[in-house]
């Protein structure tokens, strides 16, 4: 198996768990992939942050927004792998009530990740509302 493989295998797995999970209202699984080491930074579709503790308000903020995800798929558009980091681009495609109203929408987004300790970690974030 090539590192590309074992990461996609992870972005195919944990990853969208930890998406899903967020979209139901828990960000724990998601927090859990974040690395714990600077930097790490969010430019979010509706909020951004930068370092742990307003990542960690983001994430608690976001568990508090979203419910009853119906539907969450990635589109994934672009990928690789270089030793030890990564990215991903490709669209999510996401139907969950927000602030307790159902909603359907498109974010592009982009993230990085490294391997620390031998697990693959998001350390930054990039997504934006898809209004084509």
């Amino acid at each position: 198996m090539t590192d590309r493989d074992e990461f996609l295998g992870w972005v195919g797995t944990a990853l969208y768990e930890a998406e899903l999970a967020l979209h139901n209202g828990d960000p724990a699984p998601r927090r859990a992939l974040w690395s714990r080491h600077e930097p790490v930074s969010v430019l979010g579709a509706w909020r951004s942050a930068h370092g742990q503790a307003e990542l960690d308000n983001l994430f608690t903020t976001l568990g508090a927004t979203f419910s009853d995800c119906t539907s969450y798929v990635f589109e994934l558009q672009a990928c690789d792998v270089s030793g030890d980091m990564a990215y991903t681009a490709g669209l999510e495609h996401t139907s969950a009530s927000v602030d307790g109203e159902p909603r359907t929408y498109t974010l592009r987004a982009t993230q990085v990740y490294r391997r620390e300790d031998g697990e693959w970690r998001v350390a930054h974030r990039h997504a934006d509302t898809v209004t084509e």
